[in-house]
């Protein structure tokens, strides 16, 4: 199923699914213009059979919801499980979330983050968590409305590529 630009429609039109197999060139589209929108688009390696592998496999590693505005595949977020030891459970770690531009304002992000909301609540997880981008202002304004919070104090690390194989070596 591919997206196709909408013009905005009600939020009560939105839904979100969980995605399938064959949403992966959909997921993979929605992913490249993630990266697009942040600027990363030289960083993106994911194909799809990585998808395949990792959504759908034997040992799924992530997940991921599709909204819909009337049928019409509008944004994703990619997620999976993480653990707090300081609280005691687990909980869920958003990587990705996007809504493409003719969407936005509709409600999708929100449908996106309410279903991921909804799992912690029901699966008694103890939190929702993400990054964004210091300049990336429309989400931050967003995601303050519903009541995230910053982590003030905290810098995020990162290993991978020969780093991450140096360090594995040593």
């Amino acid at each position: 199923m591919s997206k196709v630009p909408v013009s905005k429609v009600p939020a009560s039109k939105v839904t979100v699914r969980v995605a399938s197999p064959s949403d992966i060139t959909l997921i993979l589209e929605f992913i490249r213009d993630l990266a697009d929108y942040e600027r990363l688009l030289h960083e993106v390696e994911c194909t799809e059979a990585d998808l395949r592998r990792d959504l759908f496999g034997e040992n799924p590693r992530a997940f991921c919801d599709i909204a819909e505005a009337d049928g019409v595949p509008v944004g994703f977020a990619l997620w999976f499980y993480s653990y707090s030891t300081f609280r005691g459970r687990a909980g869920i770690y958003l990587e990705d979330l996007f809504v493409v531009p003719g969407a936005r304002g509709v409600g999708a992000g929100k449908a996106l983050l309410k279903r991921l909301a909804q799992r912690c609540v029901e699966a008694d997880l103890g939190r929702l968590e993400w990054s964004v981008l210091d300049w990336n202002t429309p989400s931050i304004e967003f995601y303050d409305s519903l009541g995230a919070m910053r982590k003030e104090g905290w810098t995020v690390r990162r290993l991978y590529g020969e780093s991450l194989e140096k360090l594995a070596e040593s």
